[in-house]
């Protein structure tokens, strides 16, 4: 006890600069320096020095350091090896801009528990003479970013050094040039606080694209993901039920029972209900692998993880199944999918007349073309309703569609772009769409959503809202709308939204969605007697519009 008493009494005399700091605090001040000067300090935008060999000898030196102001001697020493920054004269002109600023955050620069008053001077001084010409690290092409000139180093796990280098290289690939980083579930900040010592716990291949995987995870964007064979293996498996399936009120409905290769006969039917697998709902299977699988929302969530729900890496699942009005258990042999007979279905037709009068007119913009546009039009333009299904992703159709079918040009959306010569801030720019066409369609314009309906669709649909005839039907949009950035993290493929999207008065479609004018879902009933309700629906409003 009078060794702890002596132990307060020494900790409380020391200097406040001189605080004993944690290692998941000296980590995460080197996380935001090592990133800010990447993209910040002109000699390192430069790349003019190796800036991961840096980050290695750096992450040696904080085994050595234990108080505060021993960091910072460590930072201001580091800062000033880097070499002479001029004064920037152009800067200043920029901070006027009418920049967007909800992502940006350098306030961890003044967090005077972790930085000196001589540090954070110094790294403002680096903020407002930053790199404004050419990067190193990351490029520009046309309206999007790229990250360029990253050392790899693999996919599999080699040392804790490696790993923390990925989630620092990440998570500053997101801090920066992440439109949508402000809408994140949990602040990214505390996201840097929490992932850092899963990765340094990391000590085998599959823990590691794991700890990839909850990182991307993190960024609840439906655009993401983390391509990763030992991920799918531990999470999935490689086997799966011989069905096709469709998915409503949190349960599957069997309609399709595929043959195999041994000719064996599956115990499940087409209506059959699946409610429960080996133990577990359908909801708590979702939840189970949602901390992995990156989601704008929860119906975003249930969109990535559905088609996944009958894999199993044993050779059968257990299944609780409603059929013909009992709850029966029962085992049901998985295989691989090369051993699963699949027949052709009939190829779908890009356009047709779905009623006699040919008054209604349908459009499935998933296999469309720009090619097929004219002749399309040619024969549906005299119908009185055209319903174009967008419950898929369509075929860079939007712009010769708008000039056909809308009266006028018109801003129907807004775009955010990073700014490269201020990481961290955005800059806005109106998007119009359509001509002035005096011969526009004047029918009634019907557009089907659901979850499916994502990114170029959800703006093709922005653009069918300025038809002034139009209604949408179904169920809100992914709510993963604007360009993405393609890029490797641990030599893996992965993604996310590179360019922010937004209605022409700043409203949002980022996890939200596109909302419906009348919702509308399937049901398990409607899925069994082979409807489709959405369909359905958009079709009793063109009977009696409402």
């Amino acid at each position: 006890m009078r060794k702890y008493f002596l132990f307060i009494l020494l900790f409380l005399s020391l200097p406040f600069s001189a605080q004993i700091l944690s290692e998941n605090q000296k980590l995460e001040s080197l996380c935001k320096v090592w990133g800010f000067l990447k993209y910040y300090h002109p000699n390192v935008a430069a790349g003019n020095i190796n800036w991961d060999q840096q980050l290695f000898q750096k992450i040696n030196e904080l085994e050595k350091i234990n108080n505060k102001t021993e960091l910072n001697n460590l930072y201001s020493q580091w800062i000033d090896s880097l070499g002479k920054i001029d004064i920037c004269k152009d800067c200043l002109k920029e901070d006027n801009a009418p920049y967007f600023l909800k992502n940006f955050d350098l306030t961890w620069i003044d967090n005077s528990d972790i930085f000196s008053k001589s540090t954070s001077q110094k790294l403002h001084y680096i903020q407002n003479n930053r790199n404004t010409g050419t990067n190193y690290y990351v490029g520009k092409g046309g309206r999007k970013i790229y990250f360029k000139n990253e050392n790899s180093y693999g996919s599999k796990f080699t040392s804790s050094s490696v790993s923390l280098l990925e989630l620092f290289r990440y998570w500053n690939y997101v801090e920066y040039f992440f439109p949508y980083k402000y809408e994140t579930d949990q602040n990214w900040n505390t996201v840097l606080i929490e992932m850092i010592p899963k990765f340094l716990s990391v000590d085998n291949d599959t823990h590691y694209h794991l700890a990839l995987a909850e990182l991307v995870t993190k960024t609840d964007d439906s655009h993401a993901y983390l391509f990763s064979a030992p991920i799918s293996l531990h999470l999935y498996g490689s086997k799966k039920l011989p069905v096709e399936y469709s998915y409503a009120e949190g349960k599957l409905v069997i309609t399709k029972i595929n043959a195999n290769h041994f000719h064996e006969k599956t115990p499940l039917k087409v209506d059959d209900v699946i409610y429960d697998i080996n133990g577990q709902t359908i909801p708590q299977v979702i939840n189970s692998l949602g901390k992995y699988i990156p989601a704008s929302n929860s119906w975003g969530k249930v969109n990535k993880i559905k088609n996944k729900l009958i894999f199993s890496k044993d050779d059968s699942l257990t299944l609780k199944v409603e059929r013909e009005g009992q709850n029966i258990e029962i085992t049901v042999k998985t295989y691989f999918p090369k051993d699963i007979l699949i027949k052709k279905t009939p190829a779908l037709k890009k356009w047709k007349f779905i009623d006699q009068e040919k008054k209604i007119g349908y459009v499935n913009m998933g296999i469309i073309t720009k090619d097929d546009l004219n002749e399309m039009y040619k024969n549906l333009k005299s119908a009185e309703s055209i319903i174009f299904d967008l419950r898929n992703y369509p075929k860079l159709t939007i712009i010769p569609l708008s000039e056909m079918l809308l009266p006028n040009a018109s801003f129907y959306y807004q775009f955010n772009f990073p700014e490269t010569n201020y990481p961290g801030k955005f800059y806005s720019r109106i998007n119009s769409i359509g001509r002035k066409n005096p011969d526009y369609y004047k029918g009634n314009v019907i557009v089907l959503v659901d979850e499916n309906t994502q990114s170029q669709a959800e703006t093709t649909t922005m653009m069918f809202k300025q038809h002034p005839k139009v209604k949408v039907i179904g169920s809100n949009t992914s709510g993963a709308n604007g360009d993405i950035i393609k890029f490797k993290i641990a030599d893996l493929d992965t993604c996310f939204t590179g360019l922010g999207a937004y209605y022409p008065d700043g409203r949002e479609t980022q996890r939200i969605g596109i909302i419906p004018d009348i919702i509308i879902k399937p049901t398990l009933e409607g899925i069994k007697n082979g409807k489709d309700e959405v369909l359905e629906r958009a079709l009793q409003y063109i009977k009696t519009n409402e």
